[in-house]
Formats: structure tokens, C-alpha cells, sequence
């Protein structure tokens, strides 16, 4: 039996979630006293602490959010995509068993990219053996369609401006790229333990975080991939953190959602703080978009544990 399907059946039922957070909670609360990143000094002085606006039956791996304020995630365990469509509503399952179980983003055309592959076998081989697809999903119908394959197990997908995707093998090295007229490199780039990804506002750089040995953030330059640049380093205390989901704010800052830490991280002047803390298991962070739903300027985190959440300490200016 492949391991990823052991972890499933070890998972599945109404106790499932349960047993694995417990023990992904146990872990980070044993380490979690040792990570304390300096709290941001641009944060959002006396924001209210963070307040749950959705819950999933499943690993939430990846959220995004469309024009409209709506809210989709891909599902770790199950394969599926979801959408939700407000805050406080019920979440509809968009899609069956598709594999979705990488990062998501949402194309300027509406339309979803969903990584697949992002299980402990394809992780672990998809260097070696790029067989993973990325998939094109509806995010009225939930049709699903190849849009590009022959990448690494895919768990960060990232957008660039011009509609280029860039991919994160996490149980690997390579950075994949798929242009907007379809051609594939599955080792554009190469990063250790790449995870989170995301794209500079102007595309001139890929920034991947690496999140085990010696977490830190790296950029790629788009003009000079065979170069990757270590741009900030946790701590010595953050080597346990486990950062994982990547986003970028309005000023084009990255934040990064940790697992262990339990705390979201910004970059500011070349070095990490925190913009809030006790939210263990963390995977994904990303801002609202539109006027209704989930809206501009609030920042959300998607978790292990199924629950998303507003983030008020992330919130944009005004917002």
C-alpha cells in the first residue's frame, strides 16, 4: 500500500482529522515556546485577534480568492477543489476526486490552476520522474481540463503577470515553469525543499520558501534562474517552524504561513517578523479580492485543521 494511502486511511473518519492534528499539534505545541519572530512594527496596532470564517472536511493545502470575493481550496486528502462563496457559508465541494491536492490560483480570465501530485510519492520522485499535471477547473462548473503536464509533484503554484505558472516540488529541488503558449520545463530553477511560491508585482523574480534544513526565503531572478538568491533566513530558533504557504501584500512584501511556529510572517527590511501567532498547522495565506465576500485588503490562513480564518494583523491599511 503506498504510503500516501495509508495516511488516508489513517485519516479518514470522523476522528480522522482529529487523530492527525492531535499529533501535528502536539509537535508544534512541544516546540512552539521556541519561535517567537519579532513582532512587525508596521503591523495593524490593536487588531483583533483572529476569528474563523469557514470550515473543511479535509486538509485545506491551498487557497485562492477570484474577483468576485469568492474563496476556492484545494483539499489534501480528498482531491478535492472547493468553493465558498462568503464568510460564514457552507462550503461546496466544485469538483470530485481530481488530485487537486497542490497550491491554486486564479487566472486573469477567472479560470483555476490547480497543482496535482503533491503526495508523498510524486514529492519525493518528481524531480526525477515530472509526471504531474496541472489542471484547469471552472470555478462555476467545476469542469476540469489538462492544462499543462510533465512537472514535478506539485505543491506551490505560482502566477506571474505575463500568465506564466511556476511550480514548488516539495520533496525535491526544481522549480517548474509553463509558459502561456504551453511549453514546459519542469527544472526551470532549482531551490532546497522549495515550498511556498509567489511572483514579484513587475515578474521579474520568483520567490520560493525553502522550508526545512534552513528555513529562509529565496528570489530567482526570471532573466537568471540558474542563480537563486537567499534573500532573508529564519532564525536559529525558527530552524523547527516549518514555513509553508507564500503570498504577497500590497506592497509586494511577502508573508509566509508557518506549520510548528504557528505564527504568519512578514519581510520587512530584509528580515522576518511576525503579523500574528497562534495559528499552528498553517498552510496558505492569501488576501481578499473585490468589494463582497471575501474581500480586499483582509488576509485569510487555511490550515491542517481545515478551519480558515481572517487575520485582522495581516489586514491591509484601511481595510
Amino acid at each position: 500500500m503506498r504510503l500516501d494511502r495509508m495516511l488516508r486511511t489513517v485519516l479518514r473518519g470522523s476522528r480522522a482529522g482529529l487523530a492527525a492534528a492531535a499529533v501535528l499539534a502536539a509537535a508544534a505545541a512541544a516546540a512552539g515556546p521556541a519561535y517567537a519572530a519579532e513582532r512587525c512594527a508596521a503591523g495593524a496596532p490593536g487588531a483583533a485577534a483572529p476569528v474563523q470564517v469557514a470550515q473543511l472536511p479535509d486538509w485545506v493545502e491551498s487557497i485562492a480568492v477570484d474577483g468576485r470575493g469568492r474563496m476556492f481550496a484545494t483539499a489534501y486528502f480528498s482531491g478535492r477543489v472547493y468553493r465558498i462563496d462568503a464568510p460564514g457559508s457552507t462550503p461546496v465541494a466544485l469538483t470530485g476526486d481530481v488530485g487537486a491536492n497542490g497550491g491554486i490560483v486564479v487566472r486573469a480570465d477567472g479560470q483555476l490552476l490547480v497543482g496535482t501530485g503533491n503526495d508523498l510519492a510524486h514529492s519525493l520522485t518528481g524531480d526525477l520522474f515530472p509526471t504531474s499535471r496541472l489542471l484547469r477547473v471552472d470555478p462555476d462548473s467545476g469542469a476540469v481540463s489538462t492544462y499543462a503536464s510533465g512537472l514535478g509533484g506539485i505543491d506551490g503554484v505560482a502566477l506571474a503577470p505575463d500568465g506564466t505558472v511556476y511550480t514548488t516540488t516539495l520533496g525535491g529541488r526544481n522549480i517548474g515553469r509553463v509558459t502561456p503558449d504551453g511549453r514546459v520545463d519542469p527544472a526551470w530553477a532549482r531551490v532546497p525543499q522549495p515550498n511556498g511560491i509567489a511572483v514579484s508585482p513587475d515578474g521579474g523574480e520568483v520567490y520560493v520558501v525553502q522550508t526545512t534544513v534552513a528555513p529562509g526565503l529565496y528570489r530567482i531572478p526570471v532573466g537568471d534562474p540558474a542563480h537563486p538568491r537567499l534573500w532573508v533566513s529564519a532564525g536559529l530558533f525558527d530552524a523547527l517552524a516549518l514555513p509553508d504557504g507564500l503570498t504577497l501584500d500590497g506592497r509586494g512584501r511577502p508573508l509566509i504561513a508557518t506549520h510548528a511556529a504557528g505564527e504568519i510572517w512578514r519581510v520587512e527590511d530584509g528580515r522576518l517578523c511576525s503579523v500574528e501567532s497562534g495559528l499552528h498547522l498553517s498552510t496558505q495565506i492569501a488576501y481578499g479580492h473585490g468589494d463582497r465576500g471575501f474581500s480586499a485588503g483582509r488576509l485569510y490562513r487555511a490550515g491542517v485543521d481545515g478551519k480558515v480564518y481572517e487575520v485582522p494583523g495581516g489586514a491591509e491599511a484601511g481595510r
